[in-house]
């Protein structure tokens, strides 16, 4: 059919002045598009919001569909598939292990335990640490699963979503009290989102673990919601402390999403 074998060929043609390869860029596009949705959508909403023509959001989903990667629900809506889950497992991994120099770098500088962590669906998710050399065991391990709500990263990674999708995560995890000092209630976490957007980073005070305080900032525009902290005895991340080691997790901050961001892998 002549039709579609030029839909085809206009498809696999090189994307204008990158070099790439047109349909995988519309591909990607679309998977990203379903996750800033939920992960699920139906096909007016991706041409909507994609401006491309029906068919050719058709033609790449059915492509997307047999490789696994999107599926077809009951309500002809389609969601992001199975497949996706081994890639980001295995990205988030790669993530940490990039991002193990420029937690050294933070170690170095602030003489305290320096840890990153991912949003992975309502959990907070840490996926690399570089320990002080001050011996003292703290919660914080890779691989650990937490609440957002008692953690100074919990924090630096909700600081910029709207209040209403913060009280519907909280409604689904709860807000149990690790400690005394745990904020426990929807309107003192979204007032302390506020203050992180006020100071530019966020704070746990003894909220996790008793005797612990953290400070944590975002990694700006990273390829998926990340943060990166430092977690040391209250009685050395002082206040004072606080004025000389937030500079330095922002300036880190931003040269790690410089790395992220750049087309070659960062380097250690």
């Amino acid at each position: 059919m002549p039709t579609s074998s030029a839909n085809a060929t206009d498809a696999a043609k090189p994307a204008a002045g990158g070099g790439g390869v047109q349909s995988l860029e519309r591909a990607f596009d679309l998977l990203e598009r379903m996750a800033d949705a939920g992960g699920e959508v139906g096909l007016s909403e991706l041409s909507s919001s994609s401006g491309l023509p029906l068919p050719t959001i058709h033609r790449l989903m059915r492509t997307l569909v047999a490789c696994g990667y999107v599926r077809q629900q009951a309500n002809r809506r389609y969601a992001l598939g199975p497949r996706l889950i081994r890639l980001g497992e295995s990205a988030s991994r790669l993530l940490g292990t990039w991002a193990r120099p420029y937690l050294a770098r933070l170690v170095e500088e602030t003489g305290e335990t320096a840890n990153m962590a991912l949003l992975d669906g309502d959990e907070i998710v840490y996926v690399a640490q570089v320990p002080s050399k001050h011996s003292m065991r703290m919660f914080t391990e890779v691989g650990r699963r937490v609440l957002p709500h008692s953690t100074g990263v919990g924090k630096a990674l909700l600081a910029h979503t709207s209040p209403d999708e913060v009280r519907a995560l909280l409604s689904r995890t709860g807000m149990p009290a690790a400690t005394e000092k745990t904020i426990t209630t929807p309107d003192g976490f979204l007032a302390a989102l506020e203050q992180v957007r006020t100071a530019g980073y966020a704070v746990d005070d003894n909220e996790q673990e008793i005797g612990v305080r953290c400070l944590a900032v975002p990694v700006p525009d990273s390829p998926t919601p990340a943060a990166i902290s430092i977690s040391g005895p209250a009685g050395r991340v002082t206040e004072a402390a606080t004025d000389r080691i937030v500079p330095i997790l922002q300036e880190v901050a931003q040269d790690l999403s410089q790395a992220l961001t750049s087309t070659a892998a960062p380097q250690a």
